[in-house]
């Protein structure tokens, strides 16, 4: 019997450059639900090259009710860019009623320390909204040659989080770049979490639990562009012991969604 997991990095729609495996909805939520998954946190693959993000939102909020009350949870994507992106938040928070929001800065242009993120992120702390960044959506080794996109650059991000009172923060596909100093500045600096779908290494989650505190550690795929197997596995052949693996599974992602709204 698999374990009960919340899977707080998956997308929904289609990744621009090639068709993956369970790309569609529906075909998406039966291979999760058939992994133990009971709930998964999805973004919008739509949101890192459409413009109109407003549309996105509203697609993603219908695909995630089609798939059942409470499993897939929608999170909106914002470009403080853009000028209309507080009715953007707004709409995500107030019409769809979403948790949280995720954001791709490298994709939209701008840099964690671009004057518009604290006020984008302090708006959604202060409507108690859950914030995810997705530091790299594709090994820069594959990316297309008209599409270079590097990885967001987290350096700077400590000192935005530590000025930003009530922010609750999730770091996607962080650990291709992230190095372990900046990583202990942002642990340090606020609420911040950690997903492992890009974390590589023979017995990576038992060495991170013994880096950083373990309640920050989430569990996520990136399905449908990474195969979800691939971060199942890092929690089988790692050493914790089972109270530790049903924190990253399941229960350091519900403390953190029952303080949204």
């Amino acid at each position: 019997m698999n374990e009960a997991i919340i899977d707080v990095n998956v997308y929904l729609s289609r990744w621009p450059f090639r068709r993956l495996p369970n790309d569609e909805p529906a075909a998406l939520v039966d291979k999760l639900r058939s992994q133990g998954v009971v709930q998964a946190w999805a973004g919008s693959l739509d949101a890192i090259l459409h413009r109109d993000l407003g549309a996105v939102n509203r697609r993603l909020a219908a695909d995630c009710r089609a798939a059942g009350e409470g499993f897939l949870l929608p999170f909106g994507a914002v470009n403080p860019r853009l000028p209309d992106w507080e009715e953007d938040l707004r709409r995500c928070h107030e019409e769809h009623g979403m948790p949280g929001i995720r954001l791709h800065p490298n994709y939209h242009g701008y840099e964690p320390d671009d004057p518009l993120v604290p006020k984008l992120l302090a708006a959604a702390a202060e409507r108690k909204l859950i914030v995810q960044i997705a530091v790299t959506m594709e090994d820069e080794r594959t990316q297309h040659p008209l599409v270079q996109v590097p990885h967001v650059n987290l350096a700077p991000l400590a000192k935005v989080v530590e000025s930003t009172p009530g922010l609750r923060l999730v770091l996607l596909n962080a650990f291709r770049s992230l190095r372990p100093e900046v990583r202990d500045q942002l642990v340090a600096a606020g609420e911040v979490y950690f997903e492992i779908a890009t974390l590589e290494g023979i017995g990576g989650v038992g060495t991170l639990a013994g880096q950083i505190d373990g309640k920050r550690i989430l569990f996520g795929s990136y399905a449908p562009v990474f195969y979800f197997e691939a971060a199942l596995l890092k929690l089988q052949e790692s050493e914790l012991g089972q109270m530790q693996l049903n924190s990253i599974r399941e229960t350091n992602a519900q403390r953190l969604l029952a303080g949204a709204n």
